[in-house]
């Protein structure tokens, strides 16, 4: 069946995004709503479009026959049991073959690790989706992603130190979304002025009370990843104008912007 996408993104040459689902800030639900339940998994994505997050993370790496799945680590070893070896080892059909829901209890039993394709099944027109680029795939994966017409939907996090990869994005696909990393606050201004991106993605250890600032006065969005992930922390995050958290709490975050922000049940 063919499902029509909504545009979650704003089109090109634009910096508006949506309006947040919860209050004034996004929420991204890294590796997926996984508190009990198996990360990167369907379940996991399924769970934070139930919260209703605004994007999931995924974290993409290819297979030894050059199929994209959504796993976090580079082996398979802390997921399965009795199994071990680099995710580019196994075919498709050989991981498709592992359950790596088995450790966390029996009602997570034959959880599989997804393809990309399934992913965007999943979350096509009900929630955007924030690419962790693990390898090299762009020009892989804008071939998916075009496919699914997500193109402004995927925002693609990209470390500046792999600059060669957000330019063959913006070549390849130049209505997809780099959400560069710019690494030290030294060098957000010179990504700002070269990429003019419509959001960064710093992680907590760069981040700092000047940073939103400097991000907004280029226009542009910023999306932190939390550290602790208290609500002290958040608190923090939130006072410095900060438009999105990416959390490993997702749902304790949706509450307590609930509470602070006084959104609407």
């Amino acid at each position: 069946m063919l499902v029509i996408s909504v545009k979650i993104i704003a089109q090109e040459g634009s910096s508006d995004f949506p309006k947040p689902k919860n209050g004034n800030t996004y929420v991204v639900a890294h590796r997926g709503a996984h508190n009990g339940i198996p990360e990167n998994s369907l379940d996991a994505y399924q769970k934070a479009i139930d919260l209703g997050c605004d994007f999931v993370e995924i974290d993409v790496r290819s297979t030894k026959d050059g199929r994209m799945v959504s796993i976090h680590n580079s082996t398979v070893d802390a997921y399965v049991k009795s199994v071990s070896g680099k995710i580019n080892d196994f075919t498709l059909a050989e991981l498709k073959a592992l359950d790596i829901g088995e450790r966390l209890g029996p009602e997570w039993k034959n959880t599989r690790i997804p393809t990309i394709e399934e992913i965007l099944q999943l979350c096509q027109g009900r929630i955007g989706i924030y690419l962790d680029l693990k390898e090299p795939l762009v020009e892989e994966l804008v071939k998916i992603i075009k496919e699914y017409t997500m193109e402004r939907n995927v925002l693609w996090c990209i470390p500046v130190s792999h600059m060669d990869a957000i330019l063959a994005i913006k070549e390849l696909c130049p209505t997809c979304v780099p959400m560069p990393d710019p690494g030290e606050e030294t060098n957000l201004k010179s990504t700002l002025k070269k990429l003019r991106p419509q959001v960064v993605a710093p992680v907590m250890g760069d981040f700092s009370a000047t940073y939103t600032k400097t991000a907004h006065d280029y226009g542009s969005k910023v999306i932190v990843d939390e550290g602790k992930g208290d609500e002290r922390e958040w608190e923090w995050i939130l006072s410095l104008g900060t438009d999105g958290i990416q959390t490993d709490h997702p749902e304790k975050l949706i509450n307590f912007l609930k509470a602070t922000d006084g959104v609407e049940e």
